[in-house]
């Protein structure tokens, strides 16, 4: 006798696999997951550096340009596991909870630049003029990170971010404390689910130098 519950089992796995339903990254996350991301982030070990490992892209320095350092892709159970690390003690599993609760579910993209000998903080520029003038330096703006282009990528389809930023970061040496500016950080967001395909792809063009593209196979992000 056939049983009367397969007709229905198989209408639910239907539903299950329809299009556009599914997602390489976990979102939105269930109260167990986002548990899970704030039992992770209290480890305070090598497991969290290990988990962070798969998140983020390093890039060697280009010959010539600045050097576009490294690329993070962070998911929502990323962004929950990095959001406790932040915080101070006392932020309890179930007040990471409500507060996810109250929230939409987002990715964030970083992206490291590094001044190189070759496009450092100090830029030429003429002192007096005519063809004989001599060439002075002056100072790399601290917003230089605004020339640069960033295009984001779900398989073949550009993705537009809901905001982005950017700050310049600056070193300083000891012991005369002497800062210069090193490099900058870029931060975009996105809505968690404007990544449906596997493949999420950054290409970023610098005003100087080569073009760069960083790919993420998001079937191994959670």
């Amino acid at each position: 006798m056939r049983s009367a519950l397969r007709p229905s089992v198989a209408v639910f796995t239907i539903v299950l696999l329809l299009p556009g339903q599914l997602f390489s990254y976990d979102t939105p996350l269930s109260p167990e997951a986002v548990r899970d991301a704030y039992y992770l982030a209290q480890r305070h070990d090598k497991s969290v550096a290990d988990f962070f490992t798969r998140y983020n892209k390093y890039l060697p320095a280009p010959d010539s340009g600045p050097q576009i350092s490294s690329v993070t892709f962070l998911t929502p159970y990323a962004l929950v596991v990095q959001n406790v690390m932040q915080r101070s003690t006392g932020y309890s599993a179930q007040q990471v909870e409500l507060d996810h609760r109250n929230q939409d579910e987002t990715v964030e993209i970083i992206i490291q630049i590094q001044l190189t000998a070759t496009y450092g903080p100090l830029i030429p520029r003429p002192v007096g003029t005519g063809s004989s003038s001599t060439t002075g330096f002056m100072l790399r703006p601290y917003d230089f990170w605004k020339d640069f282009a960033v295009q984001v990528f779900n398989k073949d389809k550009a993705v537009k971010p809901l905001s982005s930023s950017g700050d310049s970061v600056v070193s300083c040496t000891e012991p005369t404390s002497a800062c210069d500016l090193s490099g900058a950080t870029l931060r975009y967001e996105f809505s968690a689910e404007a990544f449906p395909s596997e493949t999420a792809v950054i290409h970023i063009t610098p005003p100087e130098g080569n073009p760069v593209s960083v790919e993420f196979d998001l079937a191994y992000l959670r």
